[in-house]
């Protein structure tokens, strides 16, 4: 048993190192349902990764935390004994989860939604929301978050550019010397 949480210990510290298609690969392995052309950043997820589904074009950032089971009812061990909850966690298609957030057993997200960073989800949550808080509520629709987006002050043409090539223009347009 030890020697078990070692190796997946070692397991889980690669994965942390490598690129998106070794940690999806490693996760798919594991039992989660990952679909295609999703950026996975380092997540942690709790043993049962059978219970989560990911849809096509879903970006994870760092230290997002996927908790499929409910470890409270411990509190209860005297009545329940053998007892264990569990619950899935299903994130639609076209779905943004930023840094640090941390989604709770019996969680759905709908298709087109947004996730502010540090955000703590439970529930259920429509297509086209924009999702944050902690508790998680349902800000604003994608409609009105893109009409922000375009508008803007910090919008800088530099996505597909490395560290490097942004750099020059970030500082440029913040006046930085």
């Amino acid at each position: 048993m030890l020697l078990s949480r070692i190796i997946n210990r070692i397991w889980r510290f690669y994965i942390e190192k490598s690129g998106i298609a070794v940690k999806i690969k490693y996760f798919r392995k594991q039992g989660m349902k990952i679909g295609k052309n999703c950026l996975i950043g380092n997540l942690s997820f709790t043993n049962e990764a059978y219970l989560i589904e990911i849809g096509d074009h879903v970006a994870i950032a760092d230290g997002a935390l996927f908790i499929t089971h409910d470890g409270g009812l411990w509190c209860f061990s005297e009545e329940s004994p053998d007892d264990d909850i569990f619950g899935k966690i299903k994130i639609g298609n076209n779905v943004h989860i930023g840094m640090k957030c941390i989604l709770l057993p019996n969680t759905s997200i709908g298709n087109n939604c947004i996730i502010g960073a540090g955000s703590v989800v439970r529930g259920k949550f429509p297509d086209n929301s924009v999702i944050f808080g902690n508790p998680a509520q349902l800000v604003t629709k994608m409609n009105v978050q893109k009409l922000l987006y375009s508008q803007n002050p910090g919008r800088l043409r530099t996505a597909k550019m490395t560290d490097q090539q942004k750099e020059p223009i970030v500082k440029k347009h913040f006046r930085i010397e």
